[in-house]
């Protein structure tokens, strides 16, 4: 999968009836179905209930139980409210008739509203920085294997990182990351929902790699466990571009009882913040036995 039109072909749910919906998965290289497209498609069942005037403005998620990649996902929908300008949607995930993910998301018609936002951090171009595809060229006869598969893998989102950890230099790292990215071969005529649900994909990828930089002297992603806990995001701005750059700023704000703690920020290139997210995840130490 490398462009966002594959990508797109997977978010989209079959239909079973007016609130069932059912996906497949495809592997981002973890044994496991990515939190990311759980997400997307979540986000992608309850937009199918919701009139189309209605743009989904908050989601709040909590990932359950590791999602089997060979076997479908059945999206459930529960109408929780329809008001006179919010909506809101809960979503169930399912496998083997358990409960994997459960999602809400609240809907919003378009209102004017005073505007403020955050500065974006002073970041160089994206055409300073290597993508991940560059890196990997440049370091595959040096990469220890599992780090290799990652950075190897064909993806419909190009990254571009600006603070690059050295799996051979054994020292702590900030616990802040800024990310370019942007969308391989984006489709003309890209909705605002196709756009929302890309950009939750997009969002839980750099979140909890980014908790281990404060612990890179002797913290890895061979010697840790890590999974999403629970994902949160907030919607706030329309891009005039959907095709450009966008920034993801991270921040790691704690790390302690094997988990972490993390907010990402999305700007375009030109300043707007269009997303705030924030994840807690599992960031457990491997014991050597």
């Amino acid at each position: 999968m490398k462009t966002i039109g594959e990508l797109l072909e997977l978010i989209e749910l079959e239909q079973k009836d007016e609130v069932v919906f059912e996906g497949r998965s495809e592997t981002v290289g973890s044994p496991n179905v990515f939190g990311g497209q759980v997400l997307a498609q979540a986000l992608n069942a309850a937009y199918r209930t919701v009139s189309g005037e209605r743009m989904c403005h908050s989601l709040h998620s909590y990932f359950i139980l590791p999602g089997d990649l060979n076997k479908p996902i059945r999206y459930k929908v529960q109408l929780v409210r329809d008001g006179g300008s919010f909506t809101t949607r809960y979503v169930t995930a399912e496998q083997n008739d358990k409960s994997i993910f459960v999602l809400a998301a609240s809907f919003q018609i378009a209102e004017e509203g005073y505007i403020y936002q955050e500065k974006m951090p002073e970041v160089e171009a994206p055409e300073t920085f290597l993508s991940l595809a560059e890196i990997y060229e440049q370091t595959k006869a040096f990469l220890p294997e599992k780090l290799s598969r990652y950075l190897n893998r064909e993806r419909p989102v190009t990254y571009k990182p600006v603070i690059l950890p050295n799996p051979f230099e054994k020292k702590d790292l900030p616990p802040y990351q800024n990310l370019w990215f942007r969308f391989n071969e984006t489709p003309g005529g890209l909705s605002v929902r196709h756009f929302h649900e890309i950009l939750a994909y997009t969002s839980d990828y750099n979140l909890l790699p980014t908790a281990l930089q404060p612990h890179a002297s002797h913290a890895h992603p061979g010697n840790t466990m890590m999974a999403t806990l629970d994902h949160a995001m907030w919607f706030h701005r329309v891009p005039k571009d959907f095709a450009g750059w966008f920034l993801y700023h991270i921040d790691v704000l704690n790390t302690s009882n094997a988990r972490a703690m993390l907010t990402g920020k999305i700007y375009t290139q030109s300043g707007d913040m269009i997303a705030t997210v924030a994840q807690e995840g599992l960031l457990r130490k491997i014991e050597k036995r």
